[in-house]
């Protein structure tokens, strides 16, 4: 399981500037939030706290919540974003599941959930200017691993160009 972590965690550190063009194919518990991304840049992000693991994790894509990912269950936590304010970072600890995660914002904020036990990560775009696009993942009871999805959001440039 600790291999599946580190591959996820490795693979989903690569920078990309657009969508990419194939989708992995997703079982009943894996989950992806690549077709809401369409909907606008992450707005808001809810997470469910176990008493060691995150049990599951939500995002809203501009005004549109993405289908909740994991268990229910635990104390609930949410971020909202300012306007034009995207994640360019996020660190975090994982062993047989995801312990905690700390988001980072363009504005300099940081929303921090979970327990600082197990093996850091640190993830954050290749490219100057990319933002975490999406997410994707594995969840049981927990959150078992977690992808990070970074790129340009094409919707981020159109609002700019007209500033």
């Amino acid at each position: 399981m600790r291999t599946l972590l580190c591959v996820c965690f490795l693979l989903g550190s690569t920078a990309t500037s657009a969508v990419p063009e194939v989708k992995a194919s997703y079982g009943n518990n894996d989950f992806s939030f690549f077709d809401e991304q369409q909907h606008g840049p992450i707005t808001a992000i809810r997470i469910r706290e176990g008493p060691s693991c995150l049990n599951g994790i939500h995002f809203r894509f501009g005004n549109v919540w993405a289908n909740f990912a994991g268990d229910h269950g635990g104390v609930f936590h949410e971020f909202l974003l300012h306007n034009h304010e995207n994640i360019i970072q996020v660190s975090g600890k994982s062993s047989f599941c995801v312990n905690e995660l700390l988001f980072v914002t363009s504005q300099g904020r940081i929303f921090k959930v979970g327990q600082p036990s197990g093996t850091s990560f640190n993830e954050f775009p290749g490219t100057e200017g990319n933002i975490l696009r999406y997410i994707s993942g594995r969840y049981s009871s927990a959150l078992n691993s977690i992808s990070f999805h970074w790129g340009v959001h094409p919707y981020t440039h159109l609002k700019d160009a007209s500033a």
